[in-house]
C-alpha cells in the first residue's frame, strides 16, 4: 500500500518541515547558548564549536546522503535525518559531559544534510524533475520565515522552562510532527522524472562524471566562498557595523532589513526573474554581494552606506539559496542531482562552519572594519569570478559532443 501524499502535497509538507528544522537546528541555538554555557561552566569556544562541529559533519555526509536521496526519495531518507534529530535533542537535553554534548551535535549534523534545504531540493527534484524551480522558489519563501518564527518562541521557552526542556519540546517536534509528515513524501521517482532523455538532449551527469568536470568545482568554491561570507557575518556584522561609528539601535534597525530584504529576492525571483535562465539569475545574485560589501568599504561611516549594504546582502543571500537549488540541475541534471548537490554542498559547510571562527580571529588580530571587509570584498569578488567561469558554458558528457564529420 502507498501512502505518500500526492505531488500537490510535498510543498507544503516540506514547507512546515523546513521552518520547523531550521528554527530548531539553527536559529534556536544562538538563543540558547549563553544559557547552556553558564550552566555547565564551560569555555565558550567548547559551546560555540560543537555547533562548528555540526556543520562539519553535516558537510561531510552531504554527498552519501544525496546519494540516498537519489535512490530512496525523501520519504525514508528525510523521515530517518527527522528520527535523527529527535533523539539527538533528547541526547543534548541531558548532556552534563563533554563527550555526551559532542555526541549529540554529532547527531545532529547528520540530520541536517537529511532535513535543511540541499535534501528538501532533492526531495523537490525527485518529485517535480525538470519543472522543480518554481517549487523551489515557493518552498524558500516559507523557509524565509524560520527565524521569524523560532527566535521568539525559543526566548519564550527558555525563559519559561530552560534550555534543557526546550530541546526536548524541540524533539517531539521532530518526531511527532516533522517525521510523519516526512513519511508522506514520495519514496519513488514519478514516471516524468525517469522519462528517457530526447535526442540531442544534454545526458544527465552521474556524481562520479560532475566531480571530473572543472565546471563542478568554480561552481563548488564560488558558493563556499559565499557561505564564509554569509555565515562570519551572520555572527559578527552588528558589532562590526558598531566600529563604524553607528549607535547599536541604529545598527539594529538596519540589520532588520536584512531578513524583509531576502523575502523580497525570493518573490523577485519567482516574478521578474522567472522568465531568466537559473545561470543568468545567479550572476545577478553572485554580483550583489560584491557591490554591497563596497558600499561599506568605502562608505562604512555613512547610514546610508549602512542601509544599501543591508538591502544588497539581503537580496543577494535570498536568492541565493534559490539558485543554489536549481543551477546544479541545469548544468549537470537532475537524474543525480541529490548526490551531485550533496557533494558541492560539503565544501560550503565546511566554510560555514569556518567563516565565524577565522573572522573571529581576525578581529581578534586587528579590529578595523576596513581590514575586515577588504578581505570579505576579495572573497566576494573570487567567488563571482569563479561562478562566472562555471556557467560559462553548459557541460556537456564527452559521449554528447558530436563527432567531427
Amino acid at each position: 500500500m502507498n501512502n505518500a501524499a500526492p505531488a500537490r502535497n510535498t510543498i507544503p509538507i516540506l514547507a512546515v518541515t523546513q521552518v520547523i528544522a531550521w528554527g530548531t537546528l539553527y536559529y534556536a541555538f544562538a538563543i540558547l547558548a549563553g544559557d547552556i554555557q553558564r550552566e555547565l561552566g564551560w569555555r565558550a569556544e567548547l559551546v560555540f564549536g560543537a555547533f562548528s562541529w555540526c556543520l562539519l559533519v553535516g558537510g561531510l555526509v552531504s554527498a552519501p546522503v544525496g546519494m540516498l536521496l537519489d535512490r530512496f526519495g525523501g520519504r525514508f531518507v528525510m523521515g530517518a535525518g527527522s528520527l535523527a534529530c529527535g533523539l539527538g535533542f533528547i541526547v543534548l537535553s541531558q548532556a552534563r559531559d563533554v563527550p555526551t554534548y559532542y555526541l549529540a551535535w554529532t547527531m545532529l549534523g547528520m540530520s541536517m544534510a537529511a532535513t535543511l534545504y540541499e535534501a528538501a531540493f532533492a526531495a523537490i527534484n525527485h518529485q517535480y524533475g525538470l519543472s522543480a524551480r518554481k517549487a523551489i522558489s515557493t518552498l524558500t519563501l516559507f523557509g524565509g520565515f524560520a527565524s521569524t518564527v523560532f527566535w521568539p518562541l525559543t526566548l519564550k521557552l527558555n525563559t519559561l522552562i530552560g534550555w534543557r526542556e526546550t530541546y526536548l519540546w524541540y524533539a517531539a517536534l521532530q518526531l511527532c510532527v516533522c517525521l510523519p509528515l516526512h513519511l508522506m513524501l514520495s519514496g519513488s521517482a514519478p514516471r516524468h522524472a525517469q522519462a528517457v532523455r530526447t535526442p540531442g538532449a544534454r545526458a544527465d551527469f552521474t556524481l562520479k562524471e560532475a566531480l571530473r568536470h572543472p565546471a563542478f568545482w568554480t561552481l563548488a568554491f564560488a558558493f563556499s566562498a559565499n557561505s564564509f561570507i554569509f555565515s562570519a557575518l551572520s555572527v559578527h556584522l552588528i558589532p562590526i557595523l558598531q566600529h563604524f561609528g553607528h549607535p547599536i539601535a541604529t545598527v539594529v534597525f538596519m540589520a532588520a532589513l536584512i531578513g524583509p530584504m531576502q523575502v523580497a529576492g525570493r518573490i523577485g525571483e519567482m516574478t521578474i526573474g522567472r522568465g531568466l535562465m537559473p545561470q543568468t539569475v545567479g550572476k545577478i545574485t553572485f554580483a550583489l554581494l560584491p557591490a554591497a560589501l563596497l558600499a561599506l568599504l568605502f562608505f562604512g561611516t555613512r547610514q546610508w552606506a549602512m542601509a544599501l549594504f543591508c538591502t544588497l546582502y539581503g537580496l543577494s543571500n535570498g536568492i541565493l539559496t534559490i539558485v543554489r537549488g536549481t543551477v546544479p540541475q541545469a548544468m549537470f541534471g537532475s537524474r543525480n542531482y541529490g548526490a551531485i548537490s550533496g557533494a558541492m554542498a560539503g565544501p560550503s559547510m565546511l566554510s560555514k562552519a569556518a567563516g565565524p571562527l577565522a573572522v573571529a580571529a581576525l578581529i581578534q588580530h586587528n579590529p578595523s572594519p576596513v581590514l575586515l571587509f577588504s578581505v570579505l570584498f576579495a572573497f566576494a569578488v573570487a567567488s563571482l569570478m569563479c561562478y562566472l567561469m562555471a556557467v560559462r558554458t553548459t557541460p556537456h558528457l564527452a559521449h554528447d559532443v558530436p563527432s567531427p564529420t
